[in-house]
């Protein structure tokens, strides 16, 4: 059994030794914590437990230690002070979907677009895994709070973890320390979280600089409210606060209580008078979705504010209105594509205390990928640890290398990013070449819902598999729905039934080509006329024409001044074939039948008048 060290129970040997002693709080809640504590420290059987407190000097003591062990390289404080970079194993780079479980009791509660395995059959093969996991290392009890501590929107978890990068990790992604315990104390509620990197030390035995395991789990336990991950030290796989519990576990605490957990983004919109409105935005991998969060207008007058990049937690407010928060505090974000000329605003954010991973290390001690400048360096030490030049034909940085930021340092952070908004606009977005207009809005609440649920992106190369091919991502949550995604459409539809004043829906598409494979729309900064041409609609200023799939600007409502966008191409970005748009509702039929009968009949009804609208359109 591991003990609970006090900071004076041994003499100090690393910098963590002075802290980590257990929260000495009262309450039922501390007692059931502790004895969940225990009882996991028993199953893995690490040689100490270190309660994590959140300070900035354990912050730091925790940083020494892993550059001390080889897990971290200090970077240069003259070019990214207070930085990191580390590097991963090359087995360890990312988020593994066919090693992510959705272990409800029932099957087809999981539904069929989840990997399913039964709670028992699963408990059973984990226990062996689990068994002695943290042999050899420490076991940190990190509470963490998703939303601001104590916020009405917000939700509380613990993760028990030996890894120190995931805590370090956590510690910038969620709110970390004794008050989320004491409020776990006094009896709130919380998720129970299990990691570990499956690579138990024998006494003497070296570590390595990022250890891990060939075998991997990411388990999802929907009906009782725990993650246990085992085998990677990576991203979502090991900050489990992340998609696991933001997105898995609280979809379905939101499906519960009547709320909703949701991968958008989430900004404020200012127009030229001063009035703000919320929007949220919905958009698969690939589809500009930090862009547009970080989002800088060139239409004077505007600005955007971030207040989240990646998640959004949606609840009904008292005065009838949905509210939203992003319940993460911090960005954990893609690195390579990410530069000046795309988004200065997140290279900004970067100046300094940023967590690196798997991105090249600079000659003079800072970092680089692809995408942060026009040209590379002549010489870098690549990802793999490796010397590199422009000419060596392997990248860099690994394409899924990662940034690990506050969102306090974003220069476009709003001052009141941690508090509750009033959403005024969703959007849903892929990545399409053909037939999906610029901006489409909703007739209604249900035709948005309906919109969400058939968001797909067209595959762009041969390795994705068929070109052209549509992959399916309703509501850019496909991979991070907790439970059946039928059901999840249907939840939606319910919530059009929990508030007076709903936020208006649209499908964006920045994406379109022409017939010559060209980009028809500038994207980037320029998307902020299409928010423009939104938000006069809702001030019922802007015009719009009604089709068959939605409504459309009108011509000439969405403001081009500045910009050179041929007439032929504006056609073409609204064109609306009736023929293609008759066979996508084929394929969306046959994407709702994976579902059976339990899609909602509303969203089956949609479908027909779409194609009533397309029938008639064609004449």
């Amino acid at each position: 059994m591991a003990i609970i060290e006090t900071p004076t129970s041994r003499a100090a040997s690393n910098p963590l030794e002075a802290f980590g002693a257990q929260p000495r709080f009262d309450g039922p809640g501390m007692a059931a914590l502790v004895a969940w504590v225990e009882e996991i420290a028993e199953l893995t059987q690490p040689d100490r437990i270190h309660w994590v407190d959140g300070s900035e000097a354990e912050n730091a003591a925790l940083l020494e230690q892993m550059v001390s062990d080889g897990t971290l390289i200090k970077l240069n404080d003259e070019k990214r002070p207070g930085s990191y970079l580390a590097r991963s194993h090359p087995s360890d780079v990312a988020r593994l979907e066919s090693r992510t479980f959705i272990c409800s009791e029932k099957q087809e509660d999981a539904g069929p677009t989840n990997n399913w395995a039964a709670p028992a059959e699963m408990r059973a093969t984990l226990q062996p895994l689990f068994e002695g996991s943290m042999r050899g290392r420490t076991m940190f009890v990190v509470p963490f709070s998703m939303g601001k501590v104590g916020g009405p929107i917000s939700q509380l978890g613990v993760q028990l973890t030996d890894s120190p990068y995931a805590v370090a990790s956590i510690e910038v992604m969620t709110r970390v320390g004794t008050e989320v315990t004491r409020l776990i104390a006094e009896g709130a509620p919380w998720v129970r979280t299990v990691h570990t990197v499956g690579a138990p030390l024998e006494p003497g035995e070296v570590d390595v600089a990022w250890p891990c395991n060939e075998e991997k789990y990411i388990v999802h336990y929907p009906d009782t409210l725990e993650v246990w991950s085992f085998g990677s030290g990576y991203g979502g796989n090991a900050i489990l606060a992340k998609k696991c519990y933001a997105l898995r576990i609280a979809s379905v605490l939101g499906r519960d209580n009547g709320w909703m957990a949701e991968h958008m983004l989430l900004i404020r919109v200012i127009d030229p008078e001063g009035k703000a409105y919320h929007v949220a935005a919905a958009f698969p991998s690939a589809c500009g979705k930090t862009n547009l969060a970080m989002l800088r207008p060139t239409i004077p007058g505007w600005r955007v504010e971030t207040l989240g990049d990646d998640i959004t937690w949606i609840r009904p407010g008292e005065d009838g209105r949905l509210y939203a928060i992003n319940p993460e505090a911090g960005f954990f974000g893609v690195a390579p594509g990410t530069g000046e000329s795309t988004n200065v605003t997140a290279v900004e954010t970067l100046w300094g205390n940023v967590l690196f991973t798997n991105v090249a290390l600079t000659d003079d001690g800072d970092v680089w990928w692809e995408g942060l400048t026009d040209e590379a360096p002549a010489h870098l030490i690549d990802w793999q640890g490796e010397d590199w030049t422009p000419d060596s034909g392997r990248p860099a940085a690994h394409p899924n290398s990662r940034f690990t930021v506050s969102a306090a340092q974003a220069p476009s952070i709003s001052d009141d990013w941690e508090e509750a908004v009033p959403l005024d606009v969703i959007l849903f977005g892929g990545r399409r070449a053909t037939n999906v207009p610029l901006v489409v809005e909703s007739f209604d609440w249900q035709h948005g819902v309906f919109l969400g649920s058939t968001i797909s992106s067209e595959r762009t190369a041969a390795a994705e598999g068929t070109v052209g091919e549509l992959r399916r991502d309703p509501f850019a949550m496909m991979p991070f729905c907790g439970y059946n995604m039928a059901d999840y459409f249907a939840h939606w539809l319910e919530m059009g039934q929990k508030a007076e004043k709903l936020p208006a829906i649209y499908q964006v598409n920045w994406f379109r080509k022409g017939s010559d494979g060209r980009f028809l729309w500038p994207g980037f900064g320029e998307n902020s006329r299409v928010l423009d041409w939104i938000i006069r609609r809702l001030q019922g200023e802007a015009d719009a024409v009604e089709t068959p799939i939605g409504r459309i600007p009108a011509a000439g409502s969405l403001n081009l001044d500045g910009i050179d966008v041929p007439e032929s191409d504006l056609d073409e970005l609204f064109s609306i074939d009736a023929d293609s748009w008759l066979a996508e509702a084929d394929l969306t039929e046959e994407f709702y039948a994976i579902f059976g009968d339990r899609i909602p009949a509303d969203l089956r009804a949609q479908l027909e008048a779409l194609r009533t609208r397309l029938t008639t359109a064609k004449g």
